[in-house]
């Protein structure tokens, strides 16, 4: 759902959290808190609402560093611009993490690796109620800008022509996209690329429109990372491969191909 929403937002298939640097600072956040918490916050800020909080913090603050940087004398925002300050973004927040982990090599480092390659070993029913809330309620706003973010595919002029604040409506939508990856990641840690093969192969066979993307691009995201799970449970069993190391296995490749087919332009 986040990968379709920054796809179409930038008007580029090469674009998702990843990429922009959005998940690197949710990870960021949430391996703050594991490592640090119980020392500068004490033991009550180190539970899932603590690391769900500071991953949705971190995802913000990568945002809106996005955004400063990406941001041209004029006040205009271009998908390639927006590109490039993400990777800057995710490079430095990638950089931050591993150094929390390298001060930390022999208190909590073990638990901090997991939010840096994701994994679903730690799924609970009981740490599922966040995650539902914000993963249906952004379902919902997502469907109801549908419209406006089918108008965005026509170009930012053709979509102010038809009624879309064009600067307002990303601001919106990007903060909704990092609450979004800030609750998730924090839920399952750094997964990297689901967001950029999932909508760009939805789109494929579904077309452009986003009331028809949106829910079958989420269901198919699902689906795609349960298997994903599957395979890196039973490849080196007993061992459990993290989730993070299969997808950019599969992604990074994928989007080689993509950046080589299209240039990373959406369809209209």
């Amino acid at each position: 759902m986040a990968g379709t929403v920054i796809q179409s937002l930038v008007r580029n298939s090469l674009a998702d959290p990843y990429i922009l640097g959005i998940s690197s600072g949710a990870c960021t956040g949430a391996v703050f808190m594991i490592l640090f918490a119980h020392r500068l916050l004490g033991p009550a800020f180190s539970g899932v609402a603590g690391v769900s909080l500071m991953a949705f913090a971190g995802a913000a603050l990568a945002f809106s560093m996005v955004f400063v940087i990406a941001r041209q004398p004029g006040g205009g925002l271009t998908p390639v611009r927006m590109i490039l300050a993400g990777l800057a973004v995710s490079y430095i927040f990638m950089a931050v993490t591993k150094f929390m982990v390298y001060l930390s090599q022999h208190n909590g480092a073990e638990s901090a690796m997991f939010w840096m390659l994701g994994g679903l070993g730690g799924a609970r029913w009981g740490r599922l109620g966040v995650p539902l809330v914000v993963v249906l309620g952004c379902l919902i706003i997502f469907m109801l800008c549908a419209r406006s973010l089918n108008a965005l595919l026509l170009g930012d002029e053709n979509a102010v022509a038809l009624g879309v604040d064009v600067v307002n409506f990303r601001r919106f939508l990007f903060a909704m996209t990092s609450v979004l990856t800030g609750v998730i990641v924090a839920a399952s840690g750094s997964i990297g690329f689901v967001g950029l093969i999932v909508p760009h192969a939805v789109r494929l066979m579904m077309g452009s429109d986003h009331r028809r993307v949106l829910p079958i691009g989420a269901l198919t995201g699902a689906i795609f990372l349960i298997w994903t799970d599957v395979f890196s449970r039973t490849v080196l069993a007993p061992r459990e491969l993290p989730l993070g190391i299969v997808t950019g296995f599969v992604g990074a490749p994928f989007f080689i191909w993509l950046l080589r087919r299209s240039g990373g332009s959406l369809p209209r």
